[in-house]
């Protein structure tokens, strides 16, 4: 019923910048939380950062005051600037939304995006 597509990965060098997007998709009544998480290989999956359908956030303290993420609720889009990269911030980044289906039950779910590749060479 929803789908996340995102966008955005790559390779850059140590330093450099990326802006990561993820789309929503489908049918469904609103957008509560949106996520970024990321998981590189041997790890588990860890939280990056969180916007609320209000525009409050939330970061790790890894990825802080060099990730910015916003959204844009009119295109049901999430975004992740990530600037001064470091090599251990290669992961592949996940998209999670929190979504309310339909205005007659208010019960949340969670859909997640397949993930995108970002590799940052020393």
């Amino acid at each position: 019923q929803v789908q996340l597509v995102e966008s955005g990965g790559g390779l850059v060098q140590a330093g450099g910048s990326l802006r990561l997007s993820c789309a929503a998709s489908g049918t469904f009544f609103s957008i509560n939380v949106m996520d970024w998480y990321r998981q590189a290989p041997g790890n588990q999956r860890e939280l990056v950062a969180t916007i609320t359908s209000g525009g409050s956030t939330n970061y790790a303290d890894s990825v802080k005051g060099r990730f910015t993420i916003s959204r844009d609720n009119a295109k049901n889009t999430v975004y992740l600037e990530m600037s001064s990269l470091k090599p251990e911030d290669t992961a592949v980044y996940y998209c999670k939304a929190v979504v309310r289906l339909s205005m007659q039950k208010t019960y949340l779910y969670q859909y997640w995006g397949e993930g995108t590749q970002v590799t940052v060479s020393s």
